[in-house]
């Protein structure tokens, strides 16, 4: 059987998600059930340890499903970008009902009640997808319980026009491995959170985007003219063309999201991978 990507697909050596059941070897499968994150912000772990390595982060709202749970740790996939891996069983609650809005501020509070004095409960980011079942004031109710400013509130049929207007707003934000929210996040995680405000939902590591989103350029920097919002990919990098010149990405040069000349970056992919270079540019489909 052909070796399936274990970030996109659940199995383990002692069971896998039944759907996968012609697809892989198992001992047993499991059909999982839904679960929905209750926290602002989840990380999702390699193994079922808090000191293990963060792959990725789960937002509040989010779908999982739950294939196995034990000492307090749960095994899911997420039903956003179909990531896979371990979040502590306290982090999650009921199904979600069905999302009306989504988060576009980078970040907001959730409060107990609709007064910005009240201590909050929470902090959500930005793509959190929510469920808002009324108003008050200025102030929106969700489903889950508590309040959000209604301002930071983007009904989840209307999109930002411009993902990398989007992505400049992260500018600053601290260079996160596995992160995904405003609070810190990886080149990818920039990439797709930025694109979720756009409604494009792409996957989350760099070689899986490098390989699904738009339409592959037939030709590299230098080769082709890139555009505002090409999506420039090395091993292990993606970066986002601002312009035709410069780009925008979390990066761990300077720990950070931030602007900076499309050669500079090119000198130090050079100098990292040993001259291999920008790998592919990807535009999308308009």
């Amino acid at each position: 059987m052909t070796k399936l990507d274990p970030f996109l697909n659940a199995y383990r050596d002692d069971l896998a998600d039944v759907r996968l059941k012609d697809q892989v070897a198992a001992p047993r499968y499991v059909e999982g059930r839904l679960a929905g994150v209750t926290r602002g912000i989840a990380d999702l772990r390699r193994a079922p340890d808090s000191g293990a390595r963060l792959d990725s982060q789960l937002l509040y709202g989010e779908a999982v499903r739950i294939f196995d749970e034990a000492a307090g740790w749960a095994w899911v996939q997420s039903e956003t970008d179909r990531y896979v891996g371990y979040v502590e069983s306290a982090a999650l609650g009921a199904p979600p009902q069905a999302p009306t809005h989504r988060l576009r501020a980078l970040r907001s509070f959730l409060f107990p009640e609709p007064d910005l004095k009240a201590p909050p409960l929470d902090c959500l980011s930005i793509a959190s997808p929510l469920t808002v079942i009324a108003e008050q004031g200025n102030y929106s109710e969700l489903a889950g319980g508590g309040w959000l400013y209604s301002r930071h509130l983007q009904p989840i049929g209307e999109t930002s026009d411009d993902f990398v207007a989007t992505a400049l707003e992260f500018l600053g934000t601290p260079y996160y491995w596995g992160g995904r929210s405003s609070l810190g996040l990886d080149c990818s995680t920039l990439v797709q959170l930025s694109l979720a405000c756009a409604g494009v939902a792409v996957l989350r590591d760099t070689y899986q985007q490098a390989t699904s989103v738009g339409d592959v350029l037939n030709g590299l920097p230098g080769e082709v003219a890139l555009e505002r919002g090409d999506l420039v990919y090395s091993p292990g990098h993606v970066a986002i063309m601002l312009d035709g010149a410069r780009v925008v990405h979390a990066n761990g040069f300077t720990m950070s999201v931030a602007v900076e000349e499309l050669s500079a970056l090119e000198a130090r992919v050079l100098a990292e991978t040993a001259g291999k270079g920008f790998t592919a540019v990807r535009r999308l489909r308009r």
